[in-house]
């Protein structure tokens, strides 16, 4: 008796267990997530936006779209300590350059549309400075206009030049004082380091608001240029040749 007892308590227990087993099975099966590269850069759009189209609040930037080449130069920059933020150079330090590349040709294939542009709360002469600035440059002080290098359209020349139009006001400053300071350095010669240190603290606001208040155009994709073309640009820079 005690025998059948003790097997009739076991077979309840594997009766009322199975339910549970089978449960538990199920919510495995259920978080159980794939193993792609989207799904893995899900760290990345969580700061950068769905499909890297730009975050929320007005800091981080697009990344989608922007030239395979450009992304690939930014992330071993991270990773090498040339830019300064510690959030990417933690989550870079350890990928291999050929996972790098890996994820800078994934958002450079992504091309999802624009946000409005901001409202621009800056002056309309802080906003023609702007302009010149962008379209005609300064020749007195040695100033190549940023469509000279940037594309006519402010989108970018792939695959190494980014495009200006679609960023935040904030960034845009962020990342102009960052080459000021040398907090955010580039290979030798640095050219955009030598351009911002010529900018006046007007020059870098106005030519920020002009950009961020600018309507991306309908064909956003940055034209590819030749290395012969890229040689004709008006300055010599170590990042167009990485």
């Amino acid at each position: 008796m005690h025998f059948t007892s003790r097997l009739k308590s076991g077979l309840l227990y594997v009766v009322l267990g199975l339910p549970l087993i089978a449960s538990a099975q199920s919510t495995q099966s259920a978080q159980r997530v794939p193993d792609t590269l989207e799904q893995r850069l899900k760290a990345c759009t969580a700061c950068h936006g769905a499909e890297g189209r730009a975050g929320t609040d007005g800091f981080y930037p697009r990344i989608a779209g922007k030239p395979a080449g450009y992304l690939y130069n930014q992330l071993l920059n991270f990773r090498e300590g040339k830019r300064a933020y510690p959030a990417m150079r933690y989550m870079v330090a350890h990928m291999s350059d050929a996972y790098l590349k890996e994820i800078a040709d994934y958002f450079s294939s992504l091309h999802p549309p624009y946000s409005a542009p901001q409202a621009s709360e800056a002056n309309a002469t802080s906003l023609e400075q702007g302009r010149q600035l962008v379209v005609q440059g300064d020749k007195s002080r040695n100033l190549p206009a940023c469509v000279s290098c940037h594309g006519k359209n402010m989108t970018g020349l792939a695959p190494f030049v980014p495009g200006l139009v679609g960023l935040p006001r904030d960034y845009l400053v962020a990342q102009l004082g960052a080459w000021q300071t040398g907090s955010r350095k580039a290979h030798a010669p640095d050219c955009m380091q030598q351009i911002a240190s010529k900018l006046k603290p007007a020059d870098l606001a106005a030519v920020s608001s002009w950009l961020a208040a600018q309507t991306v155009p309908s064909d956003s994709v940055a034209p590819i240029l030749t290395v012969t073309e890229y040689r004709l640009l008006p300055m010599k820079c170590g990042s167009l040749s990485q």
